[in-house]
């Protein structure tokens, strides 16, 4: 069984036991979260979406947090005697996926 949820502005596909970076969230390593912002669930027999998903969840246990590589930006203009060098690292948390719940069978 796999889900489709959405944390950060971003969706993920995800399943039981599967680790994933998702955008930094404000909860401790080892504490235990829920999302309810579940998009899809699929199974062998077919996939579920709209209102039959209300009350479906994805929990998941945060492993870590951290930083990702750097990315660097250069902004340079030709003959100008301009050049402007940035980096940027985005904060991410690592998360476990633990389980999935449906939602209404109807």
């Amino acid at each position: 069984m796999y889900a489709v949820l959405v944390t950060g502005g971003k969706q993920y596909r995800v399943m039981k036991g599967e680790t994933i970076r998702v955008e930094k969230l404000e909860a401790e390593a080892g504490k235990e979260i829920t999302f309810d912002n579940v998009l899809m669930l699929g199974d062998g027999e077919g996939v579920t979406l709209g209102d039959a998903l209300k009350g479906a969840t994805v929990s998941a246990t945060v492993k870590s947090h951290g930083r990702a590589d750097k990315v660097r930006i250069v902004k340079f203009r030709r003959r100008k005697h301009h050049r402007k060098q940035m980096g940027h690292r985005q904060h991410y948390t690592e998360i476990e996926i633990t389980g999935i719940a449906g939602g209404d069978k109807k």
